[in-house]
């Protein structure tokens, strides 16, 4: 199945204060794999960018204010994600502010199917870190080029994440399927998740025996 990951930066957090979004990114996945199919634009939000998000992405009115309109690229965009899954982090945010820009400009709102990043990562680690970089840390993801929020990074990123998200399993003995339980010739169950055990050599035993008696006596007595 075909998924886009997606990301947006906006001037301000809030589409009642009248914010939009300067710059959108979209990756496409095929079967959890990258495409080379990507979708990316700057845009000029016909505003100036809030003190708080000029902090978080860096895009200053004078750059954003020479790029296309949300207007220019919406039928590109929609044809883009057509018919397939959005996947993306804290999506309430982001489809806001995507179906405040496609109401002005005057089509339907988004109706793909929405996979939501942050809630996966709410259900499988609760009360830990859920953002973005906690994520990237957790599964060992170097986000080293993340020094500033950016949604082609951020998607590169959060494609990474989702995977991890949806492969990371913590192994455990199902026994209502039968593929899992195994009997051995000497009768005993065994199942694919058994971890490997190592028996210390006879000369290893013999340094611990020789150990125990003169270095924790030296020690502690």
């Amino acid at each position: 199945m075909k998924e886009i990951i997606l990301d947006t930066e906006t001037t301000g957090i809030s589409v009642k204060e009248g914010h939009r979004i300067v710059e959108i990114g979209c990756i496409e996945l095929d079967n959890l794999t990258p495409t080379k199919n990507k979708f990316h634009y700057y845009l000029n939000p016909e505003r100036k960018v809030s003190e708080e998000a000029f902090k978080v992405h860096g895009y200053q009115d004078s750059f954003l204010s020479k790029q296309k309109k949300f207007s220019e690229i919406a039928v590109e965009f929609l044809n883009f994600i057509e018919g397939k899954r959005l996947v993306i982090h804290n999506a309430d945010f982001d489809l806001a502010h995507l179906n405040n820009e496609l109401r002005l400009f005057g089509t339907e709102q988004i109706k793909n199917e929405v996979i939501d990043t942050l809630i996966l990562a709410k259900e499988k680690f609760p009360g830990s870190q859920v953002s973005l970089d906690a994520l990237c840390k957790r599964f060992r993801i170097d986000n080293s080029k993340r020094e500033k929020h950016t949604a082609l990074i951020d998607c590169e990123l959060l494609s990474k994440v989702y995977i991890n998200l949806l492969d990371q399993k913590e192994p455990r003995l199902n026994f209502n399927n039968l593929n899992e339980i195994k009997i051995n010739d000497n009768n005993k169950l065994t199942n694919s998740y058994s971890k490997k055990i190592i028996t210390p050599s006879i000369n290893e035993i013999k340094i611990h025996k020789e150990f125990l008696k003169k270095d924790l006596k030296k020690n502690f007595f």
